[in-house]
């Protein structure tokens, strides 16, 4: 227990008492025994081991997860709880292969799976991994930020998915599917208090209303939680204030064919920003500003706001950085089962308005303070068919999508540069889409799955103009890029035994040109950049060579062209920041899943990623040289490996005790993941870490209630989710110190 002083040394002076550490020590104890060398794939992988199917909708239809030649995670509702996810972030370190970057701590993600990513702070380009929320796309990767609650299941597939989920899923897509209404009457509630503190609170109300009628309500809210404080003034940052409320009605008379689902959906968040700290090791000072010190504690963070950017903006001259977001939607899904063929309608509105405040330096100087004012409209329609007849098993449809988003970027430079710079736009995205999708069984033992995916798509950029220090740089101008994709999938899938799946497939997929919308006073910063396209050829075995034992992996090898990646293009003044294309990449890699279940109630869940990516024709843009000579001067990158992880693994042990009448469960979880190289220098590799957590739960029998101490990152390790720089100042976002705490549910 060598960290309990360190905690302590931590939480003193910053408004906690001291006598909470002796809460931690006792809570450590109870739970440092059940921690192991292990962490999480997910417990419903305990569900199929022990012969109890986990049903997935990965292909747009139920299926057994062991069933679909996909690679795929199924993570549930009590995995989410154990690890404190609250946001689409937290999925990280619950599956192999997978990277969400907060870029510069704010509130634009960056996706990455099995290294197919997008590193991108603005809000107006597509990500290369699809989130979906009961079937519906969350396009703009802002959007993806809301509270989760309510969550039944997460399923987390690797590889493109462009068939049945359309372009922008060359790395994968991630499907969130909430609870459903019931015909039984019945109510829940958790409450989880923690370290900070910390306040997270969700309930429920399902309710049959008539016959094949019901309703169910859910909330959440998420509170408190800061960590840090400023170096100058001692005043917190980072607590949370977050709400989130859903209403779900399904209609399914019985005998009728008619299914529906309606879904009404809000959030609200006025979160503090988790606080980014300095990596300075030497003072430093930018024009006539305050001095940036040498600080590297964690804990430590610092921000300022200029009167001309909070005028502009509406923000108090005491502003802590943060969000003041709204989010509201809604959906339909109606299906109606003819017999032969079953006909879905789905339909869906979204809107986000978003407000933004960062202060990129970490310090009161004012060199890298921004604001994003974003409002964001998305709306869709697919319609599709489904049918079975004998060995033949399809889906054919089509689709349309249209999104909006008007957008202001401000960003702050006066100290570092004696300028502030306004960034206005608007954009509009239109897609339409017809895809189909068959399954044959040529045999009781083999299958044949084909795909294809005709996709249009304009994307227009409209009344984008820059202006520095009052003076406008760039005036309005519009830009527009246009794509016709084609994707599509062939597999062939072999069954030799009940328990035995061998697959093999190729799938091509591709993701969005777009614009580069960062400061520019130059139209070629705003010149489209291409589409990526990416090929992949997969082998993958889904097994169960014993009744306690369950096998996935898989290998898969990507051709990557025209990979999107960020860098600068000459114009008229010298570089200027802009995404560009590789021309081709290559990328591989294998990963491997286990659930063990070798006593009654004792569960084992390892798990491990691997991949890595090289550049194989690249002629980049050599920033420093071309200032030099004042002209375009390019380096060959080709054989330079492409920064990401190459190593992720976990796995989970939890062993369910019976006492009195009781289940005592203790568990416990880990996450490693080696280091991730930055394309921008040694400074912002974040070096190779891992997360232990703990947790001893109570409940009866019936499940009725349940009770559990929980601790997580337990040994406190330091590690850093993102780093990067803006202009002096070289900064991290710190991941979250040793916390504990208490989580009550009970459910009727």
């Amino acid at each position: 227990m060598a960290f309990l002083p360190l905690l302590r040394k931590q939480i003193e002076g910053r408004g906690v008492q001291v006598q909470q550490d002796r809460y931690c020590a006792t809570a450590m104890k109870i739970l440092l025994p059940a921690v192991t060398l292990l962490a999480l794939t997910t417990p419903a992988l305990a569900e199929e081991a022990e012969g109890e199917p986990i049903l997935v909708t990965a292909q747009r239809r139920e299926q057994a997860a062991q069933d679909v030649g996909i690679a795929l995670s199924v993570i549930d509702d009590t995995v989410l709880a154990q690890r404190g996810i609250t946001n689409v972030n937290g999925l990280a370190d619950a599956t192999p292969s997978l990277e969400i970057e907060p870029a510069f701590g704010g509130g634009a993600p960056q996706f990455r799976l099995r290294g197919v990513g997008f590193q991108d702070y603005a809000t107006n380009n597509a990500p290369s991994v699809g989130v979906y929320v009961n079937e519906v796309a969350q396009p703009v990767p802002a959007m993806t930020q809301g509270l989760l609650f309510d969550i039944a299941r997460v399923e987390v597939l690797r590889g493109p998915q462009g068939t049945l989920y359309g372009r922008n899923t060359t790395g994968g897509a991630v499907n969130f599917v909430t609870n459903r209404p019931t015909d039984a009457l019945g109510a829940g509630a958790t409450l989880e208090l923690g370290r900070f503190g910390a306040l997270l609170g969700e309930a429920h109300l399902n309710a049959p209303l008539a016959d094949g009628v019901s309703l169910r309500l859910a909330g959440a809210t998420q509170q408190g939680g800061a960590y840090q404080t400023n170096r100058d003034n001692g005043r917190s940052l980072g607590d949370a204030n977050r709400l989130g409320a859903r209403a779900l009605l399904a209609i399914r008379p019985a005998g009728s064919g008619f299914d529906a689902l309606l879904d009404l959906h809000w959030g609200r968040d006025r979160s503090e920003a988790v606080g980014l700290y300095l990596l300075n090791d030497l003072p430093t000072r930018a024009g006539a500003g305050p001095v940036i010190p040498a600080d590297r504690d964690r804990f430590a963070t610092g921000w300022g706001i200029s009167p001309r950017l909070a005028a502009d903006t509406g923000l108090d001259e005491g502003a802590k950085p943060g969000v003041d977001n709204d989010s509201r939607g809604a959906s339909a899904r109606l299906a109606y089962d003819f017999g032969a063929v079953t006909l879905t309608s789905l339909t869906s509105y979204d809107r986000l308005d978003r407000r933004q405040f960062g202060d990129w330096d970490a310090s009161a100087s004012v060199e890298a303070d921004t604001f994003f004012g974003s409002e964001v409209e998305v709306w869709s329609q697919e319609l599709r068919l489904a049918g079975s007849t004998g060995a033949l098993a399809w889906t054919a449809g089509a689709y349309w999508s249209q999104q909006q988003l008007d957008e202001r970027y401000f960003s702050d430079f006066i100290d570092v540069y004696g300028t502030y710079a306004r960034v206005t736009y608007a954009q509009e995205v239109e897609s339409l889409a017809v895809f189909g999708q068959a399954e044959l069984a040529l045999s009781p033992q083999w299958k044949l799955v084909a795909g294809l995916r005709y996709e249009e798509e304009t994307r227009e950029l409209q009344g984008f103009g820059s202006a520095f220090g009052g003076a406008q740089a760039l005036p309005p101008t519009d830009a527009r890029t246009r794509m016709q994709p084609l994707t599509g999938k062939l597999a062939l899938e072999w069954s030799p035994a009940d328990d035995l799946l061998l697959y093999a497939s190729a799938s091509r997929g591709v993701k969005s040109g777009g614009f580069t919308t960062y400061n520019t006073g130059d139209r070629s910063g705003i010149e489209p950049f291409a589409p990526e396209t990416l090929y992949a050829y997969e082998l993958g075995i889904k097994s169960q060579p014993a009744p306690w034992a369950q096998v996935n992996a898989a290998a898969f090898w990507y051709d990557y062209r025209d990979q999107q990646v960020l860098s600068a293009v000459y114009g008229a003044n010298g570089p200027v920041g802009r995404f560009t294309n590789a021309d081709r990449s290559r990328i591989a890699g294998a990963e491997v899943e286990l659930a063990l279940t070798p006593l009654p109630g004792l569960l084992l869940a390892p798990f491990a990623g691997f991949k890595h990516g090289q550049y194989l024709e690249f002629e980049d843009l050599d920033v420093p040289a071309s200032r030099a000579a004042r002209q375009a001067v390019f380096v060959d990158r080709a054989g330079e490996t492409i920064p990401f992880p190459r190593w992720s693994a976990g796995a989970q042990i939890a062993w369910e005790l019976p006492l009195n009448g009781l289940t005592l469960t203790p568990g416990s979880t880990l996450t490693w993941r080696s280091r991730y190289p930055s394309w921008l220098g040694e400074t912002y590799d974040i070096p190779a870490y891992f997360v232990a957590n703990a947790e001893l739960a109570l409940a009866p029998a019936d499940g009725s209630w349940r009770v559990a101490l929980w601790g997580r990152n337990i040994f406190n390790r330091e590690y850093d989710l993102t780093r990067n720089f803006f202009t002096s100042a070289d900064i991290a976002q710190p991941a979250r110190p040793a916390s504990y705490g208490i989580r009550i549910s009970a459910e009727y």
